[in-house]
């Protein structure tokens, strides 16, 4: 954590730092398969590109026809067979099929214990991601204590500058919890 000066940069630091833990947290949950569709799912998969490991979205174009299938249209075709191997070894549980040009993944639906495992993961994610939040709280208001320690800053905006802290803690804490609340509403849904 870079050194922290004023109240103003304490309140800025913790802005950014919980809004990354509510993007990271953002980015975990569309790695979470729900048995529908999304190209977000393969986000987590590196193929092994002559070498390189490299992204599946940076070696074709990705799209969703239908909610039960995501269509992957390889630039070069040579990475068709790549492409297949990567996603067939994850662990996604997919079954990709190719006709040498363009690999279809079709998304099976999720029985009800898979179902309620993933909520569980969801619930750890999110509990993961509030003690995050929790701990940059922490470690800013320990900054703007010791500010005020120093006689850097008065009383008074250490209190109005913690007050706006919780303020923000709040924000943040109830986007990550709004997130989780519709992710586990998607995997629930029965189709």
């Amino acid at each position: 954590m870079t050194t922290i000066e004023s109240t103003k940069d304490a309140l800025g630091q913790a802005r950014t730092r919980m809004e990354k833990a509510v993007e990271d947290f953002r980015k975990e949950l569309a790695t979470i398969r729900t048995g529908r569709a999304n190209t977000g799912l393969l986000d987590s998969i590196r193929v092994d590109y002559h070498g390189t490991p490299m992204p599946v979205n940076q070696l074709g174009t990705l799209s969703v026809p239908d909610p039960t299938v995501i269509v992957i249209s390889p630039w070069d075709p040579s990475a068709v067979a790549m492409i297949d191997k990567a996603i067939r070894t994850s662990d996604l549980g997919l079954n990709p099929a190719s006709d040498g040009k363009v690999i279809r993944v079709p998304i099976p639906s999720l029985t009800e214990e898979r179902r309620k495992d993933l909520v569980k993961h969801i619930h750890k994610v999110l509990e993961n991601h509030r003690t995050a939040v929790r701990n940059i709280r922490r470690d800013v208001k320990e900054a703007v204590e010791k500010l005020e320690k120093e006689k850097k800053i008065s009383e008074d905006d250490k209190k109005r500058t913690l007050e706006e802290l919780e303020k923000v803690t709040h924000q943040e804490t109830k986007k990550i919890e709004d997130l989780s609340a519709l992710k586990e509403k998607e995997v629930l849904e029965f189709k």
